[in-house]
């Protein structure tokens, strides 16, 4: 079970529906990303009615203020939605528009808790993500 912690600010009253698409290609935005996830595999199996596809999370209402939350859960593992992309908008399958102000778009990847990275960022320095940022951040770098 993925639970998913979706808090919206700046979009535009209204109900907005998040669902994880087939790629993370976000270089059009919400545009490239593709279908639902498993939308094609849900319509194709069975005589019966298509079920709900896995991509589809569920919707969040944005009030007058552009605030929305909402905890959304579904039956999938993190491992198979990485590099996926959600999308946030009024459209459940689309089109979606290049430029659209209340459309958000941004690709799933899995994050290390806090201070749990210690990948290196380069193998000739020896330093990890959390001491390159702290030299960069004394370097004036944000």
């Amino acid at each position: 079970m993925t639970l998913v912690d979706l808090t919206i600010n700046g979009l535009s009253p209204g109900r907005y529906w998040a669902t994880v698409r087939e790629t993370g290609d976000i270089s059009q935005g919400a545009a490239s990303t593709g279908g639902i996830w498993e939308a094609l595999k849900s319509k194709v199996l069975g005589s019966q009615p298509p079920k709900e596809p896995r991509g589809v999370f569920g919707t969040v209402d944005v009030d007058e203020r552009g605030k929305g939350n909402v905890f959304l859960d579904r039956p999938v593992a993190v491992w198979e939605m990485i590099g996926r992309s959600m999308v946030v908008s009024r459209s459940k399958d689309g089109p979606f528009k290049q430029e659209d102000p209340d459309t958000i778009v941004g690709v799933i990847a899995r994050s290390a808790g806090v201070w749990d990275n210690d990948k290196m960022v380069c193998s000739c320095s020896g330093k990890n993500v959390w001491e390159e940022r702290k030299e960069q951040v004394s370097k004036g770098m944000i």
